[in-house]
């Protein structure tokens, strides 16, 4: 890696406001998690380093993330107090293990199959989670339920019990980080809104508001050094980890192509994959919490000026002189704080604007956007993408069956040609020549079955159907097509099957299902437009008239004249 020593000082600055806005957001995902705020800085002093030296995306940052918070909180969540540290590390370790073996495979090709309202729906539910799950201890209050949306509604039930000095610390710091958000100061706006609020709580010394020193103490020093314990090992932890592993790469997937590189290289998913699980396979071994591409600490090291991945090492060194110089600040932090600092960055992580422009799209999109969505709030965040991806494929199908169109193609008297409903039943003696629109695989061929119009009752139809640019030719497709045509030929006619390259045709050939030449003739695609559906006709008119027929051109739907 070359080192711009002009750009050095832009790095520098960058690294050093990302490493003071990460103290808030650090601590903040790490008492999400339920375990010492200090883990969350702990991760930041080695992830941003090891994941900019080795990301292709050279301004995403690797850091703490609601998200993964959550899902490790939900992966320790059945350990005790004791266990829950250790089998955190280790659920880290084996992520960054499995995110090391997507980038290893290539992985990054997969997330193309994560549809745009799957994601939307993933991330803004993750953000309204998030906002769940710190609402109450921004007032101080301890609820019950199974998931975040239920211990949501206990709170809402039980707001008599609220702590009105917590509630009225963590409003304040709330109100400090919108209103300076708004403003030239929007960069340490979250430092500032941390930073007021803990003086007046050290003053004022309120018994109601806990802060970070009551959860735990914050060691003077490194980070302490660490293997994970394998002694926690088990399937559901293994499970966990693959499940905290996709949430990281699919979030830093769509991070890094939000940004592209300053020197104009390309991003690589499976690359930053790969970087991302280095990054936690060091921060396990160092205390620290999962980490992965933060939408908010990436657009903070843009805004902030970064030029290069220097950016993120500087990062990691501001946080570790932080540990090292001023732990006994950190641990004077209130915790309604911290949740007030969470709640913002999930407030402004809900895609307002994407969601609308999906909902006024419609289609299968809005139904794909509203159960993953939902999907989120009552399931476990792996679970939740898992059931968006089965919605997207589920309805997409559905989409495909209903998008079939068939269309009949009228040579007029001066040789144009007019696009007009096919007839619901052949004319006989007839050339008909029908353009299909629209996949045709799998439900959506049987579709097309009922869309072709029906030979019964016809003296020898001839059908002519386009297949150009259909590259979906399925058995199921096979199978339709090869009922239309014995169809056909019981009333004397024939199916002519145009358009198609060469592989599609041998792949038909292949099937065997076609009485070819007799009841079915394919003409394949050529390089000048329309010239195998002119041939398909001219082959046509001379069949029936070798048949002794005269082809009728009296129907305008129905014809097309040689």
């Amino acid at each position: 890696m070359s080192i711009n020593f002009r750009t050095l000082p832009n790095d520098l600055v960058a690294g050093l406001v990302n490493g003071v806005a990460s103290v808030p957001s650090s601590m903040a995902t790490a008492a999400l998690a339920g375990v010492n705020p200090v883990f969350g800085l702990y991760a930041i002093t080695v992830a941003p380093a090891v994941g900019s030296l080795l990301a292709s995306s050279q301004m995403m940052q690797v850091a703490t993330t609601g998200a993964s918070a959550l899902t490790a909180s939900q992966a320790v969540a059945g350990y005790s107090g004791g266990q829950r540290a250790g089998a955190l590390f280790l659920v880290v370790a084996l992520a960054g293990a499995f995110l090391a073996l997507f980038g290893l495979l290539k992985a990054g090709r997969l997330v193309r199959y994560v549809s745009y309202p799957v994601m939307t729906a993933f991330l803004s539910g993750v953000a309204l989670v998030l906002v769940f799950d710190q609402s109450a201890q921004l007032v101080g209050y301890s609820p019950e339920g199974q998931t975040s949306i239920g211990e949501f509604f206990d709170l809402l039930r039980n707001l008599g019990q609220i702590s009105l000095q917590s509630t009225l610390v963590g409003l304040l710091a709330l109100a400090i980080i919108v209103v300076l958000s708004r403003t030239r100061l929007s960069n340490v706006s979250s430092l500032i809104g941390l930073a007021i609020p803990t003086v007046v709580v050290a003053l004022w010394r309120p018994s109601d508001v806990q802060i970070v020193s009551d959860v735990s103490t914050i060691p003077r020093g490194l980070p302490p050094f660490g293997l994970p314990d394998l002694g926690l090992l088990s399937a559901n932890l293994i499970f966990s980890a693959f499940a905290l592993a996709v949430v990281v790469a699919i979030q830093g997937a769509g991070i890094s192509q939000s940004y592209r590189n300053p020197d104009g290289s390309r991003v690589d998913a499976s690359r930053d994959m790969f970087a991302q699980g280095a990054a936690n396979i060091a921060g396990s071994l160092v205390s620290g919490m999962p980490t992965g591409g933060s939408v908010g600490q990436t657009a903070l090291n843009v805004s902030a000026g970064a030029k290069s991945r220097l950016a993120g090492v500087f990062h990691s060194l501001s946080m570790l002189a932080i540990i090292l110089l001023v732990p006994g600040l950190v641990s004077l932090v209130p915790m309604p704080v911290l949740a007030a600092v969470m709640i913002v960055a999930g407030v402004g992580a809900i895609r307002f604007a994407d969601i609308g422009f999906i909902w006024r799209t419609a289609g299968s999109g809005r139904w794909v956007l509203v159960v993953t969505f939902l999907a989120t709030l009552v399931v476990s965040v792996a679970a939740a993408v898992a059931v968006g991806v089965v919605a997207a494929i589920v309805f997409n199908f559905y989409s495909a069956t209903r998008t079939v169109r068939v269309r009949a193609l009228v040579q007029q008297e001066d040789g144009e040609i007019h696009i007009v409903d096919p007839p619901k039943g052949l004319p006989g003696r007839s050339i008909t020549v029908l353009e299909v629109y629209g996949s045709l695989f799998f439900a959506a061929a049987r579709t097309l079955g009922d869309l072709l119009p029906d030979p019964a009752g016809a003296e020898r139809p001839v059908v002519v159907v386009r297949l150009r640019g259909n590259y979906q030719i399925g058995s199921t497709l096979i199978e339709v097509l090869n009922d239309y045509a014995h169809n056909l030929a019981q009333a004397g006619g024939r199916l002519y099957l145009v358009g198609m390259d060469e592989p599609m045709s041998a792949r038909l050939q292949r099937a065997r299902r076609f009485d070819l030449d007799e009841e079915v003739v394919i003409i394949p695609a050529s390089n000048i437009l329309g010239r195998a559906t002119r041939e398909a006709v001219s082959a046509a008119a001379e069949w029936l008239r070798q048949s002794g027929e005269d082809v009728e051109t009296r129907d305008e739907v129905a014809t097309w004249k040689d």
